[in-house]
């Protein structure tokens, strides 16, 4: 009776263990040879014509490898006082590459935005746009600090 139930259940975790697709694999390297989803599929991409003819056909986004968003760091940016002199400028590439009054300076990405340091002085841009007055810096010595606005 004990070898029935030791059977029974190394039979059942045998099954429950096993993967299970979604798709098969002949419809998946349709998908990837056609260039269409299972998305674009319902909509009339045609999973037996070449990516190129779904291309044409409107389809399927030719330049999908490529990163469609800019990074929210790019751009020209000014470190200000509380009494609205300029600390710093702040330039930023597209690669996150940061210069910071011409000066070439590492930066790091930390919680959500770009962390970067000349001398005492720490510079936080926030990457999600939507929040305002996060964009700051902090002299650690000289106990100062103040907002970073985009020129």
């Amino acid at each position: 009776m004990i070898q029935k139930k030791i059977l029974l259940y190394l039979s059942l975790a045998s099954f429950l263990s096993t993967p299970a697709w979604a798709i098969n694999k002949e419809y998946r390297q349709k998908l990837e040879q056609s260039g269409c989803t299972q998305v674009s599929e319902a909509q009339g991409c045609d999973i037996n014509k070449t990516k190129a003819e779904n291309i044409r056909a409107g389809f399927v986004n030719d330049d999908s490898s490529k990163a469609s968003t800019a990074s929210p760091y790019t751009g020209q940016w000014q470190a200000m006082s509380d009494s609205g002199a300029a600390v710093a400028n702040i330039s930023i590439d597209a690669n996150d590459k940061v210069t910071i009054n011409g000066k070439g300076i590492k930066a790091k990405k930390l919680d959500g935005g770009l962390q970067f340091k000349q001398g005492k002085i720490i510079y936080t841009i926030q990457g999600d746009r939507r929040l305002e007055g996060e964009d700051v810096w902090r002299d650690t010595d000289a106990g100062t600090q103040g907002k970073i606005l985009k020129r």
